[in-house]
């Protein structure tokens, strides 16, 4: 946006939610639950793993960034649609619509390359075990974590200033309950071929490769684990990478129809669904899927638990 129209637009109105009036209370009182869920799931898991030294491996390394994206991810919506709920007039600044959609973008990404780093960690543990320790160094995690950051800042960052130069003429209202990429675009005057070929290309890169890695990395455990001769270790096997798998379900099949085709999303409560999954749902039922059942983890909590009984006392 041209320094001229920042001082015409100066700020957007959300349509919010496509609920009525009188449900209002009792979708709140549900995504408050839910968005409370995921913060407190996620910090209690970011908790243990930094308190209990048997879980300062990669995996859990990993986790922990997962569950503090998931934390900031959600936070980066949630508050505001619970806000303009009770609010008359849902607008939001200029400024805060941008800060919005730069950070929701950021934190996407970020789950996307965090996920795939789990992926390779758990292909290693199954494909290559003996020499686990060797290549999984903490030199490499953080490697691993330090370009998913840069990465995802980068991609943000590239949506920002291209959408920047765009100018909205008149219509301010966004049919999303957040400063959604797609529903700012479909705000524009301006020509936005080059903003859309950059969010179909960047989002090749940030999703379609990260999940290809993934179908690849869980190619090699599929055809390691069908070389064990006994099911125990073939359970165990399985079991290690559930969870990781529900995960990428749920991420994967949430955002593959709504940022890589956005000339295919042009029903905006099905937008508006598919968004409240991965910005709510998903979020939520990861501390549950990854790793409340997880062994080790319980073993964490429970004593973690009797840690603070012992003290309380």
């Amino acid at each position: 946006m041209r320094r001229e129209n920042q001082s015409i637009m100066s700020e957007f109105f959300l349509l919010g939610l496509p609920i009525r009036p009188e449900q209002h209370g009792v979708f709140f009182a549900l995504f408050l639950g839910m968005y409370l869920t995921t913060v407190l799931g996620n910090l209690l898991i970011v908790l243990l793993i930094r308190l209990d030294s048997r879980l300062h491996t990669p995996m859990y390394f990993f986790l922990s960034h997962l569950a503090f994206t998931d934390v900031s991810f959600s936070s980066v919506t949630v508050p505001k649609m619970l806000v303009d709920m009770h609010a008359k007039y849902k607008s939001i600044p200029y400024a805060g619509c941008i800060s919005q959609m730069y950070f929701f973008i950021f934190f996407t990404d970020l789950d996307s390359f965090l996920i795939t780093s789990m992926a390779y960690d758990r292909y290693v543990a199954i494909c290559h075990p003996l020499h686990y320790s060797t290549i999984m160094r903490e030199e490499l995690c953080a490697l691993l974590v330090a370009i998913s950051w840069i990465l995802s800042c980068a991609s943000s960052l590239s949506h920002t200033l291209l959408l920047s130069q765009l100018s909205f003429c008149a219509a301010n209202t966004i049919s999303h309950f957040f400063c959604d990429l797609g529903a700012l675009l479909k705000l524009s005057c301006s020509d936005i071929f080059l903003n859309e070929l950059v969010m179909f290309t960047v989002g090749v890169v940030v999703i379609t490769l990260p999940f290809i890695c993934i179908l690849v990395s869980y190619g090699y455990i599929g055809a390691t684990i069908l070389k064990v001769p006994s099911t125990k270790g073939i359970c165990k096997a399985l079991s290690t990478c559930g969870s990781h798998l529900s995960v990428v379900s749920l991420y994967y099949g949430a955002i593959f129809g709504q940022y890589l085709f956005p000339k295919l999303s042009n029903f905006t409560d099905k937008d508006i669904i598919v968004a409240l999954m991965y910005t709510v749902v998903t979020p939520m039922l990861n501390p549950f899927i990854y790793s409340l059942r997880n062994r080790d983890m319980k073993e964490a909590l429970g004593k973690l638990f009797s840690r603070a009984t012992f003290f309380s006392q």
